[in-house]
């Protein structure tokens, strides 16, 4: 139960959110490409910059249009949707360009997150800065950083894979082209690939700790987490549905490759702001070495500091 001065600061965040878009719905929309990011499953997702580009586009180019009247119909949005997918692209690529060079804005979505991402719309977007259009991402939900951002493995430098071949030898080669890459991996898959990919990716990666994103900002979220063979043996067993995103912890740094001084100074710097266990955290993460070595190099230190 809200009290009275919850219940008038929320009216206050409302009628706030509804001046700022009415202010962007007055404002006229300029010829270009505007590429707008749908949400993921919680239509709730959507912000007002969206709402106003997509409610004032003449055109909206969209993958499935189908699906997308599904987001425009909840905001009551009456504009024209045209089909532009992977099987048209071709074809329908000039009439689109054509139209913004006749002064018109299009706006470009696709099933779910942010165009292009795994989605038609490359060439599209190449063609028209080729062209001298004005090209704008109008940003917003997106499944690989909301995976990434909440799977808790390092985030500083991360691999997007989209994804990975449907077969198993090709999906091996992929893999081991990526298996040195210092960051995060994250691909999407399908559900009914979804064990096989996994074997594949423990098998070329090694036991690398790693998550299973299903199904983000929808009702049955879930986070599967744990080494990649345990995961890819559970979902065999287990099989789920639904969209489904992988996220794989980075490759540790050869032992020998970071030497104890250079771990010795971060952990100085890390003790001065947090806690020994979370300056140990961090610095193993930072340098994928061992945590054990991490964690008596801290002992160490704080023994030293203490005498």
């Amino acid at each position: 139960m809200q009290d009275e001065a919850t219940t008038d600061a929320n009216a206050r965040t409302v009628a706030r959110a509804s001046e700022a878009l009415a202010d962007l719905l007055d404002r006229p929309l300029p010829s270009g490409l505007y590429l707008v990011a749908t949400p993921i499953g919680n239509l709730a997702d959507i912000s007002l910059r969206a709402l106003a580009v997509l409610a004032r586009a003449p055109l909206i180019a969209a993958e499935d249009t189908r699906h997308s009247r599904i987001l425009l119909s909840h905001y009551n949005i009456a504009a024209k949707l045209t089909p532009y997918h992977e099987h048209n692209a071709a074809r329908e690529r000039p009439k689109l360009l054509a139209r913004i060079e006749a002064g018109y804005a299009v706006a470009l979505i696709s099933d779910a997150g942010t165009p292009l991402v795994s989605d038609p719309g490359y060439k599209l977007v190449r063609e028209a800065l080729d062209a001298g259009l004005m090209v704008t991402s109008i940003p917003g939900p997106s499944a690989a950083l909301a995976a990434l951002t909440c799977a808790g493995l390092p985030t500083d430098s991360f691999l997007f894979g989209g994804f990975l071949p449907p077969k198993s030898g090709p999906r091996q080669t992929r893999l081991a082209a990526l298996k040195d890459a210092p960051a995060t991996l994250l691909f999407f898959e399908t559900a009914p690939r979804l064990a096989k990919s996994l074997s594949d990716i423990s098998t070329v990666l090694g036991p690398r700790e790693a998550v299973i994103a299903r199904e983000l900002t929808k009702l049955h979220e879930t986070l599967h987490r744990g080494t990649l063979d345990t995961l890819a043996a559970e979902i065999e067993e287990q099989p789920v549905k639904g969209e489904v995103a992988v996220v794989v912890a980075p490759p540790r740094a050869k032992e020998g490759a970071v030497d104890d001084a250079l771990l010795a100074a971060d952990l100085e710097t890390a003790l001065q702001t947090m806690s020994l266990r979370d300056a140990v955290r961090a610095v193993t993460d930072a340098h994928g070495v061992q945590r054990a070595r991490v964690y008596e190099l801290a002992l160490s230190l704080s023994k030293r500091g203490a005498s």
